[in-house]
């Protein structure tokens, strides 16, 4: 049985990761410090297969014992919550992840150099290293003709990805990138945050627009902020999906020392996205939309090229944005009533 160390592992992606990994017979070992959601049971939680390690990924001595004996590594870990953090936390960001990174890459390097069992490493970076660009769909191969993101964010994710090349060039470690767009899907809480926010910083307090309108939708009194004029277009991609995406990449020939983007071909706006919201919640009314000024980093296309990953891995993200809905509005109903938002 082929067995896979998991950074991050107690996160929004990294659940679905971890629940794929296990169906695909993989056994795991996910490490993470909980320091964005704190302790999450999930139904794969007491799975045989399944190690749960609480530790920080920095702690190169605790990453080198679960990794010495893997075939693989996904590097997930990293410090993000919400766009919250973009404007609160711009350099504790930075510096936090390219911490992690440096950290567990080092320690899989020297694994690797000691046992050679270490066959390749999965980098989840983000469809932020695209953040400003003006080629639409955007290819993979256009991150060398767009300027660099502008988001401290976007910056250290497009960084990741340099270490993914830095470290094969150099010491032969093999990867695998995937770039994930708009993950929609259970199990994202708000943030655990050390210092209160900002007015500006609460105008989008979750980490993705999806559960953000599903709130404000069911607290609905007669008016429904939307942020900007709601003709920014995202792909929105079910973590279910990204999580087969992701977990293809470790193995898959065609994915060695690549690069792929994985989400949905379809676009939708960010209007599109709330009137089909409100519509499964509040089915016997019109909305009354207020439309404010958007954040800072409010990126107004991210319209990937799927090409590549259909093509070579044969991936495609098939589930629909009401299909997904029709998953996550009852979930953070439940959630709500339960105080985790």
């Amino acid at each position: 049985m082929k067995k896979v160390l998991l950074t991050g592992s107690e996160g929004f992606i990294g659940g679905y990761v971890v629940k794929e990994l296990l169906e695909q017979g993989y056994k795991v070992v996910g490490i993470d410090n909980l320091s964005k959601y704190g302790q999450v049971i999930r139904n794969h939680s007491k799975d045989s297969n399944y190690e749960f390690v609480e530790g920080d990924v920095k702690d190169r001595a605790l990453v080198k014992k679960l990794l010495k004996d893997c075939d693989y590594l996904i590097a997930g870990a990293a410090m993000i919550g919400g766009i919250s953090y973009f404007h609160e936390f711009e350099y504790d960001l930075l510096s936090e992840n390219e911490k992690i990174i440096s950290s567990t890459i080092d320690t899989a390097i020297e694994v690797k150099n000691e046992s050679n069992k270490l066959k390749r490493v999965v980098y989840l970076s983000s469809s932020m290293v695209f953040e400003s660009t003006t080629i639409y769909p955007t290819q993979e191969s256009d991150l060398s003709k767009i300027p660099p993101p502008i988001s401290s964010y976007g910056f250290q994710k497009l960084a990741v990805e340099y270490f993914a090349r830095s470290a094969y060039s150099q010491y032969g470690l093999e990867y695998s990138i995937a770039r994930p767009f708009n993950a929609v899907g259970i199990g994202e809480v708000k943030a655990k945050t050390k210092k209160d926010l900002t007015e500006s910083s609460k105008k989008l307090a979750l980490s993705h627009v999806v559960p953000d309108l599903i709130l404000k939708t069911l607290n609905y009194n007669g008016k429904l902020e939307i942020l900007g004029k709601g003709n920014q277009i995202r792909h929105y991609t079910y973590g279910e999906d990204l999580a087969k995406g992701i977990v293809l990449l470790l193995d898959h020939e065609k994915a060695k020392n690549n690069d792929f983007n994985l989400s949905t071909s379809k676009s939708t706006t960010v209007l599109e996205l709330a009137d089909l919201i409100f519509k499964k919640i509040h089915p016997n009314e019109i909305p009354n939309y207020e439309f404010v000024d958007a954040f800072k980093y409010d990126v107004q296309k991210r319209i990937p090229s799927t090409e590549k990953a259909k093509s070579l891995l044969g991936y495609d993200a098939t589930t629909s944005l009401s299909e997904m809905l029709d998953i996550v509005i009852p979930w953070i109903k439940e959630a709500k009533d339960k105080d985790y938002f």
